[in-house]
Parts: structure tokens; sequence; C-alpha cells
């Protein structure tokens, strides 16, 4: 075999910080800080800081390979910590603070985390979580002295002081590509998460895929602000993402609420955002009630559940901001399709096109997708006929870290999502649901994420739920759980009417629930393992 005669320039995170720093180190790294107010830094500031991180870790005794975790809001210091774990060849671990404290002692003691940085705003909760943490040496808060706290328990390190006594002259950690540079571990509902370990290829790798057009499309000029937090798959990649260009980047820290959401965006000139939809449902409901506005937005990228229709349509007609659904999981880096158009499609008359955008989109270069049906064979690409949904590529999961789940890919190495879905002529996919969530009805399948979104549609319908449940003679039929809009009076009979001529006669839901809240786990997702046991027992009529 003949070689090529190119560099063997290995694919290693701290590159993307390098160029940042390089070429565009007078950008704007901005964060709301866990202190209040906001922090104005850069990508020169960013990456010499990250350098000092390398250092600090170093001197403790840190090793290449050891897991480093991070229980932390997306700030500049989040993602200093993050570029200068795996820049001096470590593992950063974002750990998802809205767990359940149990499952977070059980992370943090599977990784084997060594240090743990964390924000203010945990500093109960690590106290509350500490004698369970047999690995955890060391605790680093992100906060500087003044804000120390006087009456924790804890022998703290202030982040600040320690990075100050370190120098950004060292070079990074030079580790093979494959190295691991982060681990985080999925919310799946039944049994311990497992970790996904990302190799410093497979996050260099989707970080530029992430920059394409028909991806997110960002470039210097960008100013992007991830909702999204670190913990949840790497923010979407965002901050890796935004390095390899040198956009903008804006961050939230611990702020979620509307109000300050929408403030951030005006303020920041921030014109691609991307959050889960309960947190664009929140915006939409907020500026329907003030009046307000986006700014400079004109971009959302939308993941981590279905979008439905109503929402697309509200801010395409209401706001002039164009919704990018987004498909993907903690195993895919998370990144596996995103709803850009074709030219066919963008082509097509306004409705025609939401037909198509309300699917989670086009796989991206370095996604392979296929669906299959119980037996294993490959089904048509006819955007009709539904199946298991495969992929495979080079930042999709080969192995859970320490073997957990044992042999996750097929022969040929496809992994198996979980997902039911479609695949048309065009590339586009389509869930129809988890495959733990489709309603089986007399032999035919009914799709609870189609309900529920075009439910979403009604007019004072806040949020909706579908859960399948026993029923005498068609095994199991739809139950539509919904939460009304503040004040609004919309009852079954208006929900029944209004879904009338919007799907097949036999979709209908046989109950409607309204109830005051949905569960939701701490990824944003409906919780339906915990709607199921709410309704256990519940009874149809023949």
């Amino acid at each position: 075999m003949t070689t090529g005669t190119m560099q063997d320039w290995p694919l290693n995170v701290w590159k993307l910080i390098d160029h940042a720093a390089q070429n565009h180190g007078t950008r704007e790294v901005v964060s709301l800080t866990c202190e209040g107010g906001v922090d104005r830094s850069t990508w020169g500031s960013v990456r010499s800081r990250a350098k000092k991180v390398a250092a600090a870790l170093r001197r403790y005794g840190i090793r290449p390979g050891d897991r480093v975790a991070t229980l932390a809001w997306n700030t500049h210091r989040h993602v200093e910590c993050w570029y200068g774990i795996s820049g001096m060849g470590g593992v950063a671990h974002t750990i998802n603070p809205r767990l359940f404290e149990e499952q977070i002692a059980y992370i943090a003691n599977h990784a084997e985390d060594r240090i743990l940085f964390f924000d203010l705003t945990f500093v109960k909760l690590v106290e509350r979580l500490a004698p369970n943490l047999k690995t955890v040496e060391r605790y680093v808060l992100l906060t500087d002295r003044a804000h120390m706290p006087a009456d924790c328990s804890l022998d703290l390190v202030c982040y600040e002081d320690w990075i100050a006594a370190e120098s950004d002259a060292e070079p990074w950690t030079e580790v093979p590509e494959t190295a691991a540079a982060g681990l985080c571990y999925t919310s799946g509902t039944t049994g311990n998460p497992k970790g996904v370990q990302y190799s410093h290829r497979s996050n260099v790798l989707h970080a530029m895929a992430a920059c394409m057009t028909d991806t997110f499309a960002v470039g210097a000029r960008s100013v992007v602000l991830p909702i999204a937090p670190m913990y949840h798959a790497n923010a979407w990649s965002i901050p890796y993402t935004t390095a390899a260009c040198g956009a903008k980047l804006v961050m939230g820290g611990p702020n979620f609420d509307a109000p300050t959401l929408q403030k951030l965006i005006i303020d920041e000139g921030v014109d691609l955002a991307l959050a889960v939809p309960t947190v664009w449902l929140s915006m939409l409901q907020h500026l329907e009630k003030t009046g307000g506005n986006l700014g400079k937005l004109t971009r959302t990228g939308i993941g981590g559940s279905a979008v439905p229709r109503s929402m697309i349509e509200a801010f395409d007609k209401l706001h002039n901001v164009r919704v990018m659904q987004l498909w993907g999981m903690t195993e895919m880096s998370p990144l596996g399709t995103i709803g850009s158009p074709t030219p066919e499609v963008a082509a097509l008359p306004y409705d025609r096109q939401l037909d198509y955008r309300v699917k989670q989109g086009r796989g991206i270069f370095g996604v392979e997708m296929k669906i299959v049906d119980d037996n294993g064979t490959e089904l048509p690409r006819d955007g009709e006929t539904f199946g298991r949904l495969l992929v495979r590529g080079p930042w999709i999961v080969g192995s859970y870290f320490k073997g957990d789940g044992g042999q996750v890919l097929d022969a040929d190495g496809w992994f198996d999502t979980g997902d039911v879905a479609t695949l048309d002529a065009q590339g586009y996919m389509h869930i129809v649901d988890r495959s733990k969530d489709v309603i089986k009805s007399g032999g035919e399948w009914i799709s609870s994420i189609d309900l529920e979104n075009c439910a979403v549609g009604c007019p004072g319908v806040a949020e909706a739920a579908v859960i399948g449940v026993p029923h005498p003679k068609w095994d199991e039929r739809p139950l539509l759980i919904i939460v009304r809009k503040p004040g609004a009076e919309v009852s079954a009979d208006d929900v029944r009417a209004y879904l009338s001529d919007k799907i097949a006669k036999w979709w209908m839901p046989d109950a409607i629930e309204f109830v005051d809240e949905i569960p939701h786990t701490a990824t944003g997702k409906i919780q339906k393992t915990t709607l199921r046991e709410r309704f256990a027992g519940y009874k149809l009529a023949a």
C-alpha cells in the first residue's frame, strides 16, 4: 500500500484554543457569573488561563488519563477548566447537577474523579455529596477570594488563587489524538448512567463538522449563545466550535429564565442560540406576554426532544427567527442531524417546507444512518417505512466507559439509538418515537411524539405528553396529558376539535387529562416513566 505524503498532524483538542487565541485572540468570551454581573474575557485570555489550569493540575499530580470533574454552569471559568484538563492529558468529566444526589455520587465514583471543580451554586450540594465521593481528593471552588464561603465544612481551594501562582508558558501535553479528552454520562431512565468517553480526535472532527454551512454555519462574525449546558454532551460542541472559527461566545451562567436570556441575547448581539424546547417555550410565552423582541437573533438550534410545528411557525412569523431542529445523543457527541433545507425543500410552499422542518433533519457528514426491522434487515428510504435507527461514524460511541452495557455495536459497527424513525430519499430523518414509547394499537403504531407536537399547537395548551395505556380490545391506546397555559380554559373537547382534522381518526386519544406540571428528566426531556407510574392502572372503556 502506498501512503500519502502529508504531515501527520494529530487532532488534539488544545489545537482549537490555540487557533482561537492566535487568530482571534481579542474576540470576546462573555458570561454571566455565579457571583452576579458579567465577565468579559477573550479567546486569548481563556487560552492563557487554561494553560494555568493545566499547570496547576500537573503540579498537584494529575496524570494523563486521570479524570477531573466539573459541576458547573456555562461560564468562562468552566471553559478554561475544560481546555486545561484535556490540554494536560486529563479527561474532563462534566457532571449534570440536576441528577439525583445518589446518581451524582455514583457517577463520580464510577469515573474515579480525583479533583472536582464546582460553582458557588453547588457549595451545599457538594458538602452533602463529599462523604460519599470516594476518590475525590481536592475540591476547587470556581470563584475568587472575595466570594469564598466562610462557613463551608470542606477544605476548599480558591480557583483564582490556585491558577494565579502558575505560568502559562508550559506547552500542552502531547497525547495521541485517540486519547480520552472528555467524559459525559447518559441520562438513562433505567439502570445506572453509562459513561461516554470522547477522544481528542472525535471532539475535533465533530467541531469541524459543526462549523459547516449546512450545520451551524458559524464563523468569526458569529455571536453564539449555548443555553444547552456543557454537561449536556459538551453544550452541543459550541465551546469547541466557536474556538475553531473564532466566533464570539456568550454564556448565561446559572440563568435559564426567559427575561435574563432575552436581555443577554439583545445586549450581546447574539445571532445563534441553542437550547432544548422547554427553554424556547418559556421564551415564546414571555415574548407573547411582554411584546418583546430577540434583537439580532436570526436562528435557534433546538434539540433534546422534537420541536412542535407551532413553535417553528411562532419563531418564523412573530420573530423572524429560523428554527434549526437538531437530533443527536450523548453517545454521538452529540450531533447526528440538523434541519437545513435542500434546494428542493427550500423551493416548496411554506406549509410544505414545514412538513420537512418538523423532521429531525438531514445527516451531517461523518454520520451514517440506516433503519432496520426487528430482524436487522435494512428498510427502504421512502419517508414512510419506519424501523430501528442505527448510526455509525468517527464521533459515535464504540463502547461505554469501563465496558458497561457490554457490546453495543453490531458486527458491522452500527449503534442502535433506541429510536424508531423514517428516512427519505433526500436524507431527512424523522423520529417516530423511542422504541419504548411508541404506542402499539391493534397491530398499528402511533407516534407519541407526533401526537404531542400536534396537541401543543392547540390554543391554550402549554405542553403535552402522550403515553400508551392498556386497552381491552386494542392492546394500547393513547392517553394525552396536558398542561394549560396560565389563565387558559381549554377543555378536552376543545383539544379533540383542534386535532380532528390534523391526525388520523384512529390516533385520536381515548382520554385527555389536565395536570399542573409534566415531569422532565435532568436533560429536559419528558419523563414518561414517571407518567406511566402516575397513571398506572388507568382504565379505558372497551
